[in-house]
């Protein structure tokens, strides 16, 4: 009976020898933990300051006859809405911001200012508003696919697409004969916005606009 117990031991003190040793838990790294530092800043770039996501809107590197470089950059802060800018030793490290970017359709807007969007993986309806949508409400039209960035969990931008293309719902008639070189003219189109367009084109016609910097690039391709 010993003598079984003796070889049981044995056994098993021989089987766990071939057991591989399992590796201590370890989490992924994240996009907040992503240690950045002023070399890698560029325009677009959110990191995380403070507790808060901050976008880089822009920025400019002044480089000194004696001494490291300096940075100064133009933030935005995505939940506030307000602009800081900061001047940084070149070097000093950031975190990036650990941020979602989810696609998503617009649907409407309602009576209080709130805007309704259709998740386009899910299609459960989100509701932000307006404050977060901000300066971006004059583009956003009815079935236009945006993206939605989101922070812990929180919608705090919505990003539309750079170029879209837009109706002309109201503009002066083009003078006849008016052929002066660069002539433009205000025009407001279907989502609200107004630009300034080619002195040629007419109400009820489809144009190319550029949404980061408000411009007309073309007549729509039918």
């Amino acid at each position: 009976m010993r003598f079984s117990f003796l070889i049981s031991c044995l056994l098993v003190s021989a089987s766990e020898a071939f057991v591989p040793s399992r590796p201590a838990f370890s989490r992924e790294p994240s996009p907040l933990n992503v240690a950045i530092d002023t070399s890698d800043i560029k325009n677009g770039l959110t990191v995380e300051i403070d507790g808060e996501p901050f976008k880089v809107l822009s920025f400019s590197i002044m480089k000194q006859a004696r001494g490291a470089a300096k940075t100064t950059i133009k933030f935005k802060n995505l939940i506030k809405g307000n602009t800081i800018e900061n001047t940084y030793r070149s070097g000093e490290k950031f975190e990036t911001a650990m941020i979602e970017k989810s696609p998503a359709q617009y649907t409407y807007k309602d009576e209080n200012g709130n805007f309704f969007f259709m998740d386009s993986a899910s299609f459960e309806e989100i509701v932000i508003p307006s404050k977060v949508v901000g300066d971006k409400e004059q583009w956003v039209s009815e079935g236009m696919e945006v993206n939605l960035v989101t922070f812990k969990g929180n919608v705090i931008e919505v990003v539309v697409p750079s170029t879209a293309i837009f109706e002309i719902v109201e503009t002066e008639p083009n003078v006849k004969g008016n052929t002066a070189q660069g002539y433009t003219k205000p025009a407001t189109l279907d989502c609200g916005a107004t630009i300034n367009v080619p002195g040629f084109l007419e109400q009820g016609e489809r144009i190319k606009v550029d949404t980061d910097k408000g411009i007309f690039l073309e007549r729509a391709k039918e």
